[in-house]
């Protein structure tokens, strides 16, 4: 017999068959992020279970974001995945019909799907939407003062969640209020991607390739003027790309975002000027 459960992560039975289908259809485990006590509230599975084995589940998560000073309620819908014999029972969209009703309150839902599914999401109302990503050249003489911070010990995470915590917006579009999400990735693969700068009393994530610097996010508790984040990461960077849209984009320049296998769906009357406005969800909010 099939039944709908949710929000079952502390089950540690349920949990591993969830961690195996994850592991199974993206490579992903999301054991590591329990047992390091940053999977809480935030995200919620609903998943069908047969013979005690988790066989389909779409993962809802809550995503506050500021917009332009005003806060809108998303969620993002993630870990959309069937077990290869249960495919084509119509489960996902089960689950969806589920996720709809529970979350009917709410200004809008998103997710972000891989090429081979774009006909079956707007099947649910969902329409495909652009994204834009900010860039620029630098040109600065500074030396670099953002210095890197491993973040594989748990006083590394406290003091980086507290600041994710305390930030002041640093964007125009920015999610707040979970900070669970952005320690999944902290805590993950990107370990080597925390900077910090005494001096801006600012934490950074970014990836520095060649000369370019990618920007994903600061975290800092009042507002900084963001060419002083990007000159403290030194001379030798010639570029810069951000992960999130700022506030003041004079200088920069626009350009639509397409990733390789990733298309943006929307739903909801919380997005009307989202395209007009050429704004991206900041790749920590991805999930």
């Amino acid at each position: 017999m099939q039944q709908l459960i949710k929000n079952y992560q502390k089950n540690c039975f349920l949990r591993k068959s969830f961690n195996n289908l994850a592991q199974k259809t993206f490579g992903l485990q999301f054991e590591t992020w329990y047992r390091n006590g940053f999977w809480r509230d935030c995200y919620i599975p609903y998943s069908i279970i047969q013979n005690e084995s988790i066989i389909a589940n779409v993962s809802v998560n809550v995503i506050n974001m500021s917009w332009n000073g005003n806060r809108k309620h998303f969620i993002q819908l993630g870990t959309v995945m069937t077990e290869e014999n249960y495919r084509h029972q119509g489960l996902i969209r089960r689950i969806m019909e589920e996720i709809e009703k529970d979350y009917s309150h709410i200004d809008g839902i998103y997710l972000f799907a891989n090429d081979s599914v774009l006909d079956f999401y707007p099947k649910f109302g969902f329409s495909m939407a652009s994204e834009f990503q900010c860039s620029k050249q630098i040109f600065t003489a500074d030396e670099g003062t953002m210095l890197p911070v491993l973040m594989n010990n748990k006083r590394s995470w406290d003091l980086l969640e507290n600041a994710i915590k305390c930030s002041a917006p640093q964007g125009c579009f920015e999610m707040y209020g979970n900070s669970e999400l952005i320690m999944f990735y902290i805590t993950g693969f990107m370990q080597n991607n925390v900077y910090y700068d005494k001096f801006l009393n600012a934490y950074a994530i970014a990836e520095i390739i060649d000369e370019q610097l990618f920007l994903y996010a600061i975290f800092a508790p009042c507002k900084i003027a963001l060419d002083s984040i990007i000159h403290a990461f030194g001379n030798k960077i010639k570029k810069v790309l951000l992960g999130f849209t700022p506030e003041c984009r004079t200088g920069y320049t626009i350009t639509p975002l397409k990733e390789a296998d990733t298309t943006l769906f929307i739903k909801g009357s919380g997005f009307p000027d989202f395209e007009r406005e050429q704004l991206m969800f900041p790749p920590l909010t991805h999930a």
